[in-house]
């Protein structure tokens, strides 16, 4: 199929245009409606709550205008709560000037009340009886790895560290500690705090911060299952992979989870800032191969926290998601708390569109799936017919979401357009590449395909003459299954 090679400026491009999804974090300038509904029409696809900061009432307030501004605009749009997890962060009364070279003492705030020797060349980390699992010759990495001790002496209440490189320790800072092998639950106290309050919102997705291992996510999801008291329609997990044990183990995480993060911040401070370029293509990859969403995050237009256009590199970054078939692109500060929510979303949009009309995006062989199954040689075969013959989209009806998701994995040149009757469904498809769900109250399958085409004309989507590759999905008709098809839009 021959692209137009043209670049598209911002102002032509159009929301629905692009097929990799976009996923912005709320705050403070964006959590109006106005804000918000500038945002979706600019192209967001995700709405992200960090419940790293905030209250539940905030977070209520946004969920609550997100629901309202999605629904006033018909536009899908799905919600996102993250969890904070074991974050580990900074207690000081004070700010530090950790010069290299000078020595820090650091402990714990079970300590705090027992210390006599307090004093503005000290400070605690936030979470109790972490000093028993430090060593020697542990780094303790601050604020992304900006600043970095080492343990030189190790006593009973206290850590005596020397300052590596250097800067200003303030306090609340995030901190990482890559070598140690801590034994923090994954899912806190906090978190489960947090949980409660977004299934009882019926979020979309749950992310997992600090993953290590697939049962930390069966784990969550049991959790999921007995808050709801259902084992159907759960919010889709997305497991953040951030850690170096989450490398190690990334086809079980894969194979457990529902979507993918590759959360770039944190693991490259966990690991080495020199293999992140190498680790972020393995875990699309393997995402992809499984026919799993994933999300490219972290900095991806991090110069626009606070300047109208994006450095040369960003622009960069955020193509090469694309061209790696990523499903969805991330945006955190740039719309948490930036001075240009907006247009950051707008400029992302642009950079996505341009990128999949160059040739630079394009699949030269049938993507790769470890999916084996007849259900999956069908629609792989779906996907074959779409491309052999001069149609315009894929159209089908999915229930569960999975047909859709293997439709997606191929990534077609095609429109892909999905009927389904579950809610729940309908929002989730908000992350898959490509998908564009519609949502009908509809007990009766067979009817869906019909109302999805007459749908997608009325919003001029399809038009009378074009051919559309139907998949009927997973649907029973007497004992046989019916599948696949070309309709011609009347």
């Amino acid at each position: 199929m021959i692209k137009n090679k043209k670049m598209l400026h911002l102002s032509k491009i159009k929301a629905g245009n692009k097929k990799t999804k976009i996923v912005a974090t709320i705050g403070p300038p964006s959590e109006s409606k106005e804000k918000l509904k500038e945002m979706i029409k600019s192209g967001l696809n995700v709405a992200r709550l960090n419940f790293s900061h905030n209250d539940h009432s905030w977070h209520q307030k946004v969920i609550d205008n997100v629901r309202s501004v999605s629904e006033e605009l018909g536009t899908n749009v799905g919600i996102m709560g993250d969890l904070q997890g074991p974050r580990i962060r900074v207690s000081t009364g004070s700010d530090i000037d950790a010069r290299r070279g000078k020595e820090i003492l650091v402990s714990d705030v079970s300590f705090r009340k027992n210390i006599d020797d307090f004093s503005s060349e000290m400070f605690f980390l936030d979470y109790p009886g972490i000093i028993k699992e430090l060593k020697e010759g542990h780094e303790i990495l601050i604020e992304d790895g900006i600043i970095r001790l080492r343990v030189i002496k190790k006593e009973k209440k206290l850590l005596r560290t020397k300052v590596i490189d250097g800067g200003i320790i303030k306090n609340h800072k995030g901190v990482n500690i890559p070598a140690a092998d801590l034994s923090i639950d994954v899912i806190t106290e906090k978190d489960k705090k947090d949980l409660k309050f977004l299934l009882k919102n019926e979020v979309d997705f749950i992310a997992l911060s600090f993953v290590k291992s697939g049962n930390d996510i069966a784990r969550l999801r049991n959790m999921i299952k007995k808050e709801l008291g259902r084992d159907q329609d759960l919010p889709h997990i997305v497991s953040k992979i951030e850690r170096a044990e989450a490398i190690e183990n990334l086809e079980e995480i894969i194979d457990e989870t529902d979507v993918v993060m590759v959360a770039r911040g944190d693991l490259a401070t966990e690991t080495s800032p020199a293999h992140l370029a190498v680790y972020q293509k393995k875990i699309v990859a393997s995402s992809l191969r499984k026919a799993t969403p994933v999300i490219m995050a972290t900095e991806m237009l991090n110069s626009m926290i606070d300047h109208p256009r994006p450095t040369r590199a960003e622009i960069s970054d955020v193509s090469n998601a694309v061209i790696d078939h990523s499903d969805a692109v991330m945006l955190s500060g740039e719309t948490a708390n930036g001075k240009y929510p907006v247009e950051t979303v707008g400029i992302m949009s642009s950079i996505i569109h341009s990128t999949e009309e160059s040739p630079y995006d394009d699949i030269y062989k049938v993507m790769q799936t470890n999916i084996e199954s007849d259900y999956a040689i069908i629609i792989k075969s779906a996907y074959e017919l779409a491309k052999s013959f001069d149609t315009k989209a894929i159209a089908m009806i999915s229930v569960s979401g999975f047909t859709a998701r293997l439709i997606s994995h191929f990534r077609p040149d095609q429109e892909i357009f999905v009927a389904t009757n579950n809610q729940k469904t309908h929002h989730q498809m908000s992350i898959v590449w490509g998908v564009d769900s519609y949502y009908f109250k509809e007990e009766n399958l067979e009817v869906l395909i019909d109302k999805l085409l007459a749908e997608t004309k009325k919003d001029k989507k399809l038009k009378k003459g074009d051919k559309v590759v139907v998949i009927l999905g997973r649907v029973p008709c007497g004992e046989k299954m019916r599948l696949v098809g070309i309709r011609e839009i009347k």
